[in-house]
C-alpha cells in the first residue's frame, strides 16, 4: 500500500533514532508484509497517531475491524505483547491472536478518536484512575519485563550527563527522591509504564480501555505519577496551578490507596526526567512547562 507515515511519528523518531536506524525507510515494506501475512484490508492510517508507532485501522479476512500497530524494536513491542497477553483484556485493549514478529501487534478496534481526555477534567481523572487500578496485577512468573529500578537507572544516568547548571537543583532533587524511593518499594506489580489520559480509549466491551503500554514492574506510585501531570499546559496557564497540582497528588493517592509522599517523589522524578529529555532533543517549550511543573511538586 502507498501511504505517508504521520508527521508526528516522523518528528518523534527523528529525535530519538540512533545512528544508522532505517526503520522508517523500511516501513512501507514492513507494512506490506504484515498486512499480507495476516490477510488484512487497510482502511486508513490513524492520524496524528503516536510518537513511537504506526497505527493502521484494518479489517480482518472475516470483516472484523481491528488495529495493526508497528513499532521499532527500541520501543519494546514484544514487551507490550507480553503485557497484553497477561492482562487478557482486563483494563487493556485485547491482543488478537496471530503471528508475532517485526514489531507488529494486531489489536481489537477501540474508538481511536475518543479518549478519556475528551471528558471534563475531574471526570477524566476519575475514569483514568479506575482503568489504571485494573492493570496493577502480579507480573507473570519468570517474566522478563524491565523493572522500575532498571528503567529509572538508565534515565538517571542520562539526566546526570546532560543536565545544565540551570536545572541542576531540580535534577539533584529528583535523583535524591529516586534513591530514597527505591530503597524500600512497597509492592511489585505489572505497570502500564507510560499511562496518561490519552492512553485510555472508549471501547465496546467496557467503556474505557488502556492502550500503548511500555510495561515495567515496580510500585504503583511510579505508574500513577505520569497521570498527575496530565494537561500540564492547563495547569501552567492557571493562576492556581501549583495548588491544583498538590491537590491532585493528594486526591489520586487517596483514591488509589497509594502513599502520597511516594507519589509526590515519583511525580517529581518523572517530570524532571521528561523535562531534561525535552531540552536534549530540542523541545524547549515542553521542557519549560515540565520543569516549572516539577518545581511545584
Amino acid at each position: 500500500m502507498a501511504f505517508e507515515p504521520p508527521q508526528r511519528l516522523v518528528r518523534a523518531l527523528g529525535e530519538s533514532a540512533p545512528g544508522g536506524d532505517d526503520w522508517l525507510e523500511k516501513l512501507p515494506e514492513t507494512v506490506r508484509r504484515a498486512v499480507a501475512l495476516r490477510e488484512l484490508t487497510v482502511e486508513r492510517v490513524q492520524v496524528p497517531g503516536g510518537r513511537s508507532s504506526l497505527v493502521l485501522l484494518v479489517r480482518r479476512a472475516d470483516g472484523t475491524p481491528a488495529v495493526l500497530k508497528l513499532a521499532p524494536p527500541r520501543f519494546r513491542p514484544e514487551a507490550e505483547r507480553a503485557a497484553l497477553i497477561h492482562w487478557d483484556g482486563r483494563g487493556a485493549v485485547q491482543l488478537v491472536e496471530g503471528p508475532a514478529g517485526e514489531g507488529a501487534l494486531l489489536l481489537e478496534r477501540l474508538h481511536p478518536d475518543v479518549s478519556v481526555r475528551s471528558l471534563p477534567e475531574a471526570r477524566a481523572l476519575l475514569e483514568a484512575a479506575g482503568t489504571l487500578r485494573r492493570l496493577w496485577v502480579e507480573p507473570p512468573a519468570g517474566h522478563s519485563f524491565e523493572t522500575v529500578a532498571e528503567r529509572t537507572g538508565r534515565q538517571a544516568g542520562a539526566m546526570r550527563a546532560r543536565a545544565g547548571a540551570d536545572v541542576a537543583g531540580l535534577v539533584d532533587a529528583a535523583l535524591a527522591a529516586r534513591e530514597e524511593l527505591l530503597a524500600a518499594p512497597p509492592e511489585h506489580r505489572l505497570l502500564h509504564g507510560t499511562f496518561r489520559q490519552s492512553k485510555v480509549l472508549a471501547g465496546e466491551r467496557t467503556p474505557w480501555l488502556a492502550v500503548g503500554p511500555d510495561p515495567v514492574v515496580g510500585e504503583c506510585a511510579f505508574d500513577l505519577a505520569r497521570l498527575v501531570r496530565d494537561r500540564v499546559e492547563d495547569l501552567i496557564a492557571s493562576s492556581s496551578g501549583a495548588t491544583t497540582t498538590r491537590r491532585r497528588v493528594k486526591r489520586l493517592a487517596e483514591s488509589l490507596e497509594v502513599d502520597q509522599e511516594r507519589l509526590r517523589g515519583w511525580t517529581l522524578f518523572r517530570a524532571v526526567e521528561s523535562g531534561v529529555r525535552a531540552l536534549r532533543v530540542g523541545r524547549p517549550r515542553d521542557a519549560e512547562l515540565l520543569l516549572e511543573f516539577a518545581g511545584w511538586v
